[in-house]
């Protein structure tokens, strides 16, 4: 896969050696994750939201209320800033200064695109799915009522930046002598047992 064309105002400038512009590594970043934070301009100032999400191919999608403030200032064009982060561990150093955490993360910024009505099932099956593989196939699809209220909104991965941190805590060698416990403490998403809904339809 070749490297995204990144132009220079959104290229990683704090510590660029973190920074990737490389299409494996920035879906990979993607396709492991749930929720991304949107962040956008108001009319009452700056705003960020979480949301769930999913890529598709060359693209993210969110969703929301069609009349939702959000998706009102988001569908008609307005700039957005869409930022997913991994948490993989805690970083503790000797000293309070070189304490860090390693992490994987993507930014992208852009303007969103409004999925066209015809294309809105298809759409919200990839969320579906995201939730659980095959799951598009068990449920009842979305009906008229729901595709109406409902918006799906599409941000090209254009202008899109991955930065990592990896490895050990970075200390000063004066300090490496100090009694102090140094280290990564792992950090992970895991799933607990699923419960069952004991919810129960009536019968006739």
């Amino acid at each position: 896969m070749s490297d995204y064309e990144t132009s220079a105002a959104y290229r990683v400038r704090q510590v660029a050696k973190r920074a990737s512009y490389d299409r494996e590594t920035v879906h990979a970043i993607l396709d492991a994750g749930y929720v991304a934070h949107v962040a956008f301009m108001d009319q009452a100032g700056p705003v960020s939201l979480p949301l769930f999400y999913v890529r598709d191919g060359e693209s993210v999608l969110f969703h929301g209320a069609r009349k939702s403030r959000f998706m009102r200032a988001l569908g008609g064009g307005g700039p957005l800033c869409f930022t997913v982060t991994h948490m993989d561990g805690l970083v503790l150093a000797r000293s309070a200064f070189h304490h860090s955490m390693n992490y994987r993360s993507v930014m992208v910024h852009g303007v969103a695109e409004t999925v066209a009505d015809a294309e809105k099932p298809f759409a919200l099956d990839l969320f579906t799915a995201r939730a659980r593989l095959g799951r598009p196939q068990e449920t009842r699809p979305a009906n008229a009522q729901e595709l109406k209220a409902t918006a799906v909104l599409r941000l090209p991965l254009v202008e899109v930046a991955a930065k990592v941190r990896t490895g050990g805590p970075l200390d000063d060698p004066e300090d490496m002598d100090l009694p102090v416990w140094a280290g990564v403490v792992p950090m992970q998403l895991t799933f607990g047992e699923p419960v069952r809904d004991i919810a129960v339809v009536p019968a006739d």
